[in-house]
């Protein structure tokens, strides 16, 4: 087993446009928000454009494109209207995510294997314009093997049941969910992937994902945005980044 390196950390700010929405404001600012993680030592944005717009909007991801001087990882659905808007921003990275009007955050990860053909055509002009693709996805190894058959650069892992278990005091589930996340990412980086983990990241849960010496980057966005109302958002960053490095061994 390879030695682990630093873990990049990327925030997501949809929630901060969550805020800013349930006002029909402009404040507060996303793109602000984005430049203080960037200070705070984010090694990337992610931000969520949802097909009903329910938090980021077209005019934050273009100022984004613009503001920030760190990569952008756009998570979309995959639909055409998704892959025009790539195309005409190509950001750094897309990360393809499930989506439903109805759920109030993405729950599962994409069936990749069920839909080879059409997710194979649809990240081809993606891939030519420069966007490293991602699959945000269960651990079940057929959703790997097929992510990296279509031919994604990235698996991003799904950690939301690994969260809910471990909150809800569900410790040996909590323990096989986690064993299933490393077997999952070894197979990831096996076939060649880049491997990343999200969802329902915290200070309380977030060392055990971290330590997974495959991985090389986490998304987290809601603990932080929540956080950063007790603490501070730069403060609540540099938290994360510490107990991040804690658990890779990485001096800070």
């Amino acid at each position: 087993m390879r030695a682990p390196g630093r873990l990049r950390l990327g925030v997501n700010i949809d929630h901060v446009a969550t805020v800013r929405n349930a006002r029909g404001s402009a404040w507060p600012d996303p793109l602000r928000a984005a430049l203080l993680a960037e200070t705070a030592g984010a090694d990337g944005i992610t931000a969520h454009l949802r097909e009903d717009r329910r938090h980021i909007r077209d005019a934050d991801i273009e100022a984004l494109m613009a503001g920030i001087a760190i990569p952008l990882n756009f998570e979309c659905a995959a639909t055409a209207e998704m892959q025009a808007i790539v195309l005409r921003h190509r950001p750094h990275a897309v990360c393809l995510v499930p989506e439903k009007r109805e759920e109030r955050t993405t729950e599962g990860g994409l069936d990749v294997a069920g839909d080879i053909p059409r997710l194979t055509d649809y990240i081809a002009p993606l891939r030519e314009a420069g966007c490293r693709v991602s699959m945000f996805i269960s651990h079940d190894p057929r959703q790997i093997e097929a992510s990296a058959a279509i031919g994604a650069a990235v698996v991003e892992l799904h950690t939301g049941l690994y969260s809910d278990l471990l909150a809800e005091g569900h410790g040996e589930l909590a323990e096989r969910e986690l064993a299933a996340l490393r077997k999952g990412a070894e197979r990831a980086a096996a076939l060649g992937l880049e491997v990343h983990a999200g969802h329902g990241l915290t200070y309380d849960n977030v060392e055990a994902i971290a330590a997974i010496p495959e991985l090389t980057e986490l998304n987290i966005g809601h603990f932080l945005v929540g956080e950063a109302i007790f603490r501070g958002l730069g403060p609540a960053i540099e938290e994360m980044r510490r107990r991040m490095d804690l658990a890779r061994g990485v001096a800070a």
